[in-house]
């Protein structure tokens, strides 16, 4: 907060300051800048941290150079610094870039303070010169076009929202907050690096390749930090359904209790994945306590802040970041840049156009040049620096161009630049893309003009990757992925082992080379990172109550539901005729259940109905065999064989009511069940009236009644009751009839294949019908039960019948509350149980005297008993 309160009241005074700017055009103030110039025709200014550290004096801004001074010189940031000078040098020696036109530059240094930092930003937007040409137009010499840096978020943040004011283009090779992405805030902001909202999404790519749906975040306390802990846990969850175990904010500087207090969050937290998004010196310091608490067993993710910090690199350290995964800054290559390096060498002549370069002299060979320059720290020792010393004869990181990566997106910065002039100045004049078609000159460029082709510019790098600007001023991203690698020799590695990018073409896309990945487990894979076990296929998920939406349990699909993918979050119900599997992770064709021949209860009553009918048969052959018989002759044969023939069809018909029903077995099954019965029944029906009159016959007087009883009337008397229950099963067949149907509501799990009687009226008169025959031949039958023994045939007529009724009013309770298949064996039974009471109850006495007891089958035997009774 300090920082930005300097800035603010640094800005209140240059706006006063600047007020009377366009009654004098003189610069009113003058700072003192780490810098390093170069003429050419057009400027481009550059922004970077070549010292870590500065210290301030009262007051702050003074023109007395000397209230200021850096402290910690930086190699690394000093070669980002010549990597900008590189390829200026590079682009001028271009004949195909900018033909006729030479790039220079104006570099600062930031010190890695907001205050000199936002100094050196203003510094290059308003130029140096002390007195403009012309004061009626504040005319001078042309200040820079374009602006590489800065290399802090923050500082990008800041300078940014003035700098934006000048329209004057700014690409950063290092911010990557993604607030900086708003264009309507930002609207000459670009930048070479991806913004923190794809680094997001590349961590949680990595996590969703892993599985990895539990982990913790760290982040420092900054811009930086504050934007990625607002967007990753809403990523995290939207992309891979994972949640954050813990979000805490790492302090700036001395704060043990604190990092006491998150390490313990840590090691008491069953996540074993953890995200830092920081600086290199907030690991340092939440490093030294988690060697004071010995936590072990993490899986570390880094961001490109400290992803490649060396310092961090230790043997002392390994044990806890060995594995450790990261994002880094794309690597690239720069040919002919370590030689340009070597050619460093401080100007004395011109000593304080580059300050720099000299301080970069006295910290490498601990000399001083004399006189040292005002305000700034001195090296230490104190031998002279002649400017003669040899660069390749020290070790230096300043030559180490092994691993470019924050070199590589300056690079890119500056050629984005360059390219976007170039487009500039080969524009045609009347098809320019400004006012009247008209196209900037290089004498009058302007900043704003120069935005216009860095939003269009799209070129390849000699390195292979393709550069360009969306719509937000974001290159498009690429990143490499890192792997800190412990080696059995003790040796530490950091090595790359993927990358992740996007592309205009295919999208977001990670490439993994898990084979050379380290990993600080025991079995050497990856470690598991969930608040709750995957769900198998056959479960869904459901939330804990008051956890985060990654715990969960898991529960058993219900029956008839599925879910075949892992971690489901609901079951879905079966197709109809589909029941889920005993697992719940697929459908299977619902059971079929129908009375089947196949089964042992379709072949039990299939036998019974074969044996039904081939004992008919039998007895038929028997009366046949024997019909000249006083056993046949006097039971009226005709009707006899007429009553076994309908006895067979009822044992036939029953087979109807066996197999898949189909629309003809539907139809057919009733109809031949209820004109069988009515035939037999009116058989036997017609036997009991013979009987009657026969006996009434024998009585004086009673002859008369025979002549209605002849073999004529005895058929039409059959035929005519026959026909009644032919007419009514056709009336029923036509109105509604008999269809199979697939039913559902016995079972869940099966399809019930089964006919429905079509209308209930006409099963029910049906049924009424037989049911009238049939109790009308039993009371005619009990009315004759004591007929003299001759007519004995009533008895068994009377016994058969009440079998009969038996068995089907026990019919219609068993019937309605059996289902499925069960109905159709129960009405099976009932026909089978019905026709062998009747067969045997009519037939089975007379087979027994006629096969059994011939000395009974003869007349007189016969009648001697008759006469013998009636005379008693």
């Amino acid at each position: 907060m300090g920082a930005f309160l300097d800035t603010f009241l640094f800005l209140i005074w240059f706006l006063s300051e600047s007020s009377s700017l366009f009654s004098s055009c003189k610069l009113r103030k003058q700072f003192n800048f780490n810098e390093m110039h170069k003429a050419g025709d057009v400027i481009l200014g550059g922004l970077f941290e070549v010292h870590y550290t500065s210290v301030f004096h009262e007051p702050t801004f003074t023109s007395e150079p000397n209230q200021l001074s850096c402290q910690g010189f930086d190699p690394p940031g000093f070669r980002h610094a010549m990597t900008m000078a590189y390829a200026i040098d590079e682009i001028n020696k271009n004949p195909n870039l900018l033909q006729n036109v030479s790039l220079g530059y104006s570099l600062y240094d930031n010190c890695a303070t907001l205050v000199i930092g936002f100094s050196a930003a203003l510094s290059l937007a308003s130029g140096r010169e002390e007195q403009f040409l012309l004061q009626e137009t504040c005319l001078g010499t042309t200040p820079v076009l374009g602006i590489v840096g800065d290399s802090f978020s923050t500082f990008s943040i800041a300078t940014s929202d003035v700098i934006g004011l000048f329209k004057l283009p700014m690409v950063s090779y290092f911010a990557t907050c993604s607030c900086l992405s708003d264009r309507r805030r930002f609207p000459s902001f670009f930048r070479t690096i991806p913004s923190d909202a794809f680094q997001v999404r590349a961590m949680i790519q990595i996590m969703k390749h892993f599985g990895w749906t539990w982990a913790g975040l760290l982040v420092s306390d900054d811009d930086y930090g504050r934007h990625v802990a607002r967007s990753f846990q809403s990523d995290l969850t939207e992309s891979i359904g994972g949640c954050l175990a813990y979000s805490e904010i790492l302090p700036w500087g001395d704060n043990p209790a604190e990092l006491k207090r998150i390490v313990l969050l840590m090691k008491k937290s069953t996540a074993r994945v953890v995200i830092v998004f920081a600086h290199q010196i907030h690991m340092i310091q939440l490093m030294e306590e988690v060697v004071r608490q010995n936590m072990t067993g993490l899986q570390w993710m880094a961001s490109e802040a400290w992803t490649t910090a060396a310092v961090l690199q230790t043997t002392r350290l390994m044990p806890y970041l060995g594995g450790t995964l990261g994002i880094a800054i794309r690597r690239g290559e720069i040919s002919g840049l370590r030689d340009f390096l070597l050619k460093t060498n401080p100007d004395k002549s011109n000593n304080h156009r580059n300050r720099m370069v000299s301080q970069f002299w006295e910290y490498t060979f601990r000399c001083k040049f004399a006189p040292p320059p005002a305000g700034w720290v001195e090296a230490s020792g104190g031998a002279l620096c002649t400017g003669q010393e040899d660069l390749a004869s020290v070790e230096t990181e300043f030559l180490d161009v092994s691993n470019l990566r924050p070199e590589y997106n300056i690079y890119k910065a500056v050629y984005a630049l360059a390219y976007a002039l170039d487009d500039m100045l080969r524009c045609v004049p009347g098809r320019g893309p400004f006012s009247g078609h008209s196209c900037a000159a290089l004498q009058t460029l302007e900043p704003w003009q120069l935005i216009h082709y860095l939003e269009k510019v799209n070129f390849t790098t000699t390195f292979g990757d393709q550069v360009s600007f969306d719509e937000n001023g974001d290159a498009l991203p690429i990143y490499d992925i890192m792997n800190w690698q412990w080696l059995p020799d003790g040796k530490i590695n950091v090595q790359n082992v993927g990358v992740v990018k996007k592309s205009a073409s295919k999208g977001e896309e990670l490439t993994l080379d898990e084979e050379n990945i380290f990993w600080s487990f025991v079995f050497k894979q990856p470690p598991q990172s969930v608040c709750s076990e995957s769900c198998s296929p056959g479960s869904r998920m459901t939330r804990k109550k008051g956890q985060p939406v990654c715990c969960y349990d898991c529960v058993a699909c219900s029956e008839g539901k599925y879910s075949n993918e892992t971690d489901s979050m609901e079951c879905s119900s079966c197709p109809e005729d589909f029941w889920s599997s005993p697992q719940r992770d697929h459908c299977v064709p619902k059971e079929t259940e129908f009375l089947s021949y196949q089964e042992p209860l379709g072949i039990c009553l299939t036998t019974a109905s074969l044996l039904g009918t081939c004992i008919c048969a039998v007895v038929v052959g028997i009366f046949i065999h024997h019909r000249s018989t006083p056993m046949v002759r006097a039971n009226n044969s005709e009707l006899s064989f007429l009553l076994l023939a309908s006895l067979k069809l009822c044992f036939l018909c029953s087979l109807l009511f066996i197999g898949h029903p189909r629309m003809w077995t539907c139809q057919l099954r009733h109809a031949a069940f209820g004109i069988s019965f009515v035939l037999c029944i009116s058989c036997i029906l017609v036997k009991t009236m013979v009987v009657l009159a026969v006996f009434k016959a024998s009585k004086p007087g009673g002859g008369a009644s025979l002549k209605w009883f002849g073999a004529g009337q005895q058929r039409g008397t059959v035929l005519l009751l026959t026909s009644i229950q032919a007419v009514i099963c056709t009336a029923w067949l036509v109105s509604a009839s008999p269809v199979p149907q697939k039913n559902t509501q016995y079972y869940n799990d099966k399809i019930v294949y089964e006919c429905v009687v079509g209308s209930t009226v006409g099963f029910a008169v049906l049924m009424g019908y037989i049911g009238l025959l049939a109790i009308l031949s039993f009371l005619l039958a009990f009315m004759a039960r004591n007929l003299p023994d001759s007519f004995n045939e009533a008895k068994l007529i009377t016994f058969s019948m009440l079998i009969f009724c038996a068995v089907w009013v026990a019919f219609v309770p068993a019937y309605i509350n059996s289902p499925g298949k069960y109905a159709d064996a129960v009405e099976v039974f009932a026909i089978l149980a019905s026709s062998f009471g009747l067969l045997m109850a009519l037939f089975g006495p007379k087979c027994y005297i006629i096969l059994l007891r011939p000395e009974r089958n003869t007349k007189k035997a016969i009648m001697g008993r008759g006469i013998t009774k009636m005379e008693m």
